[in-house]
């Protein structure tokens, strides 16, 4: 995905999550390519990586997630994240 693909679904997925009553949800965001051709200025790269902890810490997530961290390697490793959610209230 894109950016401008990836944040709305990444909101959605969150959101319907949460409303599921899911406490840990898992989210993939790859590692990324290696498109740095060693030139003056470096290409970044796994933008969605660098990303999505980054919209999970603000806006619409802000009251949704509690906690981020990376994923265990036969999870994904460095290309995913585990992220606790708060408990829905009624």
């Amino acid at each position: 995905m894109t950016l401008a693909e990836a944040h709305p679904a990444l909101i959605q997925f969150i959101l319907s999550a949460q409303a599921k009553g899911l406490k840990l949800v898992l989210v993939i965001t790859g590692k990324g390519k290696n498109r740095d051709q060693g030139g003056p200025v470096p290409v970044r790269t796994g933008v969605l990586k660098q990303q999505v902890p980054i919209w999970l810490r603000s806006g619409a997530l802000a009251g949704v997630v509690l906690e981020t961290s990376s994923a265990h390697q036969r999870h994904g490793g460095d290309g995913a994240y585990y992220v606790t959610l708060r408990r829905l209230r009624k």
